[in-house]
Parts: C-alpha cells; structure tokens; sequence
C-alpha cells in the first residue's frame, strides 16, 4: 500500500485527483492540503466526495506532513510549487507535480514566459517530463515527474506520429485549441464567470500562452531540431475538456487511410490512444471524465495539408488522470489502474 499525499486539494485537479485515487486498491490517502480551506472537511467543498467525509485539509506545513506519505502529488500554483516540490524530492520522495515549475528544462526559457526565476536548476535536471506515451521508460525510474499541461497533451499526442515519421514540415505546424472553463482552475475570475462563458467563444493568449515552450520543446525533441509553432488557445462554454486542431504541410503524396495506420501503428499498444476510423472526428463529449484522448485525421489533398484532430479531458487525461498514470508506471501498479472509467456522455 502506497501512502499518497495531495498538496493544493481544494482545486480542480486536487478534486479530481481525490474522486480517481478512490477506487485506488493500492492507495492509501493520508494528507490533504489547503491554505484557505484548512480545518474544513473535503466534503464540505466536495459533497460529491463521500468516501472522504472524515478527511480534513490541513495547512501544508512541509516538515509534518513529510512522514505522512511515500509520493506527493503536488497541485500548487505555478511558482508556488518550486519550493514544496524541490523540498519533498531532496528528503526522498517520490514526487508528481501537477504545475508548470518543472515542465521546462530551460530555466532561462522558465522565467522568459512566467516572469519569475527558477530556484531550484539542479532538481530541475532530474525531472522528467510525464507523457506516458512518449518517456514511460524514463518515468519509470523516476522520482520527480512533471505532469504536462492539457493543451500540450493534445497537441502533442495529436502530432508526434506525423513529426516522428518525417511526413510533415515541422515549419508549418499551426495549433489552435479550445478549453472549457475548468482549465482556468477554481477561482473567482471575470473571465470565466458564466456570465461572460457562456454563450461566448473567444481567443486568448494568442501568440504568448505560456504552453507555448513547452509545446516547442517536446515537438523539438521528436523531431530532433528547434521548432517553433503557432498556439492559439480558445474558452469555449463548456465545463471541460479540450479538442485541439493541428495542421501542418505534408511532405509527401499519402492518403488519409495511410496516415491512419501509421498512427494506429505508432499508438496500438497505448491504453488510453483512440485513432478513429476514417470519415470520424473527436467530441469532447465522448472523453469527458476519462483519461482517454481521441484523435481524428484527414489529408487535404487540395492543400496538401494533414488536419490532426484531438480531444482530452482538461481535467483527467490533461492533468489529475495522467498524474495517476505516472503514478502507477513509476510504482509498479497495473497502469491503468483506477482510469479504468469510461467517458460520461451524454
């Protein structure tokens, strides 16, 4: 039995993370932490929550909770997370952060797109970055994981087969994603209050979102070159999920079937990688709640262009679900254990 502590629980992942670790076997859930929300019971902000009705959250004070557990989820503000993180890894624990303090390895480029520095460079080296389907062999041996963000998810697993296999001009990658409002988290915030969501569909952080990097940083990796791209992030009046859309030039004569088996080729093996059939597109609708990301694509043979179509769960396969798979490969759990569930659709 593995002792798990959330740090940062009263959000939206640390919520998420509390529903999926209940049907954990091998999890025992020992500490739950909030600063706003501390010496309230989980289910006073969570009624759904039930089988945590006696867990009370309580302040993260590092040196007491330390004991408490064996791996750490961190669901800390970015920024806010470097010091907890950095602090938990060098005592010896095994650690999954759910920020964005990890995700780059440059701490040059860290501190360009979120204004503040890098504290701790040296835990930086050591971690490794959580895309199941591209380091579980990395992630395995680690002890610091950094989940990845939701739209770099998408976007990624919905590109990498295409970049890897050379059939697209890495120079003409365009992203353009849309997210319901839990992406921004659980706060009091004009911007998605219903009153401006819905009904509403809007661009933003066009050309400086910060998943920008690290976008460029995995797609530079696989295809073994800098690249840049351009990310277009949209809110859309919906409570979650992602569908993203990315195009890029081909480099070659292919049809759609084709591209579609060189993906189920390169994805046949993952638990939670759906490739439709051809003349089928993703629906946010049919991942919601699941830990499974579904993508769609067609060649523009007017354009010559390959239209790669994602869609995940912000909140599942885009942050607290994926933060449980690397949780299992890194413990030597079943992988798919408690991620089991299906989309809740309609």
């Amino acid at each position: 039995m593995v002792k798990v502590a959330i740090c940062g629980g009263s959000g939206y992942t640390g919520s998420e993370l509390l529903r999926m670790l209940s049907q954990h076997p091998g999890v025992e859930l020992t500490a739950v932490t909030s600063e706003k929300s501390a010496g309230k019971r989980v289910t006073d902000l969570f009624p759904h929550l039930v089988k945590f009705g006696g867990l009370v959250y309580e302040p993260m004070e590092k040196d007491r909770i330390l004991q408490k557990a064996d791996l750490f989820f961190m669901a800390l503000p970015h920024a806010a997370s470097q010091e907890a993180v950095n602090f938990f890894y060098q005592k010896g624990k095994r650690v999954v952060d759910l920020s964005a303090d990890f995700r780059l390895s440059d701490p040059v480029v860290y501190e360009e797109w979120y204004k503040t520095s890098h504290h701790y460079p040296n835990t930086l080296k050591k971690a490794v970055y959580g895309l199941p389907e591209l380091y579980r062999r990395e992630i395995k041996k680690a002890r610091l994981i950094a989940n990845p963000g939701c739209y770099p998810t998408s976007a990624i697993l919905a590109l990498n087969p295409a970049l890897k296999e050379g059939i697209i001009d890495p120079e003409s990658i365009i992203v353009d994603s849309k997210s319901g409002a839990t992406g921004a988290g659980r706060k009091a915030d004009v911007m998605v209050s219903f009153c401006e969501v819905n009904e509403g569909f809007k661009a933003y952080g066009v050309g400086v979102h910060r998943h920008t990097p690290e976008i460029e940083q995995i797609l530079s990796a696989i295809a073994g070159k800098a690249i840049m791209v351009d990310f277009t992030p949209h809110l859309v009046p919906m409570d979650r999920g992602i569908v993203t859309t990315a195009y890029a030039r081909l480099t070659q004569k292919i049809s759609t079937g084709k591209v579609i088996e060189l993906y189920n080729k390169k994805y046949s093996k993952e638990p939670y990688v759906k490739v439709l059939e051809e003349g089928f597109y993703p629906n946010a609708k049919h991942v919601r709640g699941s830990n499974y990301c579904f993508i769609g694509i067609k060649v523009n043979e007017r354009t010559n262009t390959l239209v790669m179509i994602s869609t995940i769960d912000n909140l599942v396969k885009g942050a607290s679900g994926q933060a449980i798979q690397n949780m299992n490969i890194m413990m030597g759990f079943q992988e798919t254990t408690a991620l089991e569930g299906l989309a809740l659709c309609p």
